[in-house]
């Protein structure tokens, strides 16, 4: 029954349920920001919100993933409080977490390239997520280095290594969720 009910057409007009899939993506990353855990050896606490980066690049293709994470930047910037901790404003650009900010953009849009072929096996999707996620780490800790110049070492071990296991875990729910779903969000977006 459940199946028959998630078959069923009810996109009546593609352009509002793609607006409607940017907005929630754009909620979802807000919401992953307080879903938080700070590290006493870091300045960058573990969220949530990588996992929803992830979600947005496979579920709304290349270009609308990339605007779900512009547009949560950009409200971020106008003052909203939906940054880790409940920060706003451009200063927070500029912050330890600036650059995994701007890697959720790369991330997206490169995962939004990825959907475009049609890989349907745990695997392949799971390593896709992992170099997507690697990459948005790599941008993180890239900004770490250059904002506080810390040595490559101490670098990688407070902006890159202590979020390994998390976001391991992550790209395999997301693998998941995205072969669970694909069939229907191609009909959708």
């Amino acid at each position: 029954m459940l199946e028959l009910v998630l078959k069923k057409e009810i996109i009546v007009n593609k352009a509002l349920s793609r607006t409607f899939g940017v907005l929630v993506f754009i909620l979802l990353t807000a919401l992953g920001a307080f879903v938080r855990i700070p590290l006493p050896f870091t300045p960058v606490p573990i969220t949530l919100q990588t996992f929803f980066v992830l979600l947005s690049g496979l579920f709304l293709g290349q270009s609308l993933g990339a605007l779900s994470q512009l547009s949560y930047i950009c409200l971020g910037v106008w003052g909203l409080p939906i940054f880790t901790g409940a920060g706003s404003g451009i200063a927070y650009l500029f912050g330890p977490t600036g650059g995994y900010l701007f890697g959720f953009v790369l991330v997206s849009f490169l995962l939004g390239t990825f959907t475009k072929r049609n890989h349907n096996a745990l695997l392949p999707v799971f390593v896709i997520l992992c170099m997507a996620d690697l990459i948005l780490l790599s941008c993180g800790t890239i900004w770490l280095k250059f904002i506080f110049g810390y040595s490559f070492k101490k670098t990688l071990l407070i902006g890159f290594l202590p979020f390994l296991p998390g976001d391991l875990f992550k790209a395999l729910v997301a693998a998941f969720l995205y072969l669970k779903f694909k069939s229907r969000i191609k009909e959708i977006f």
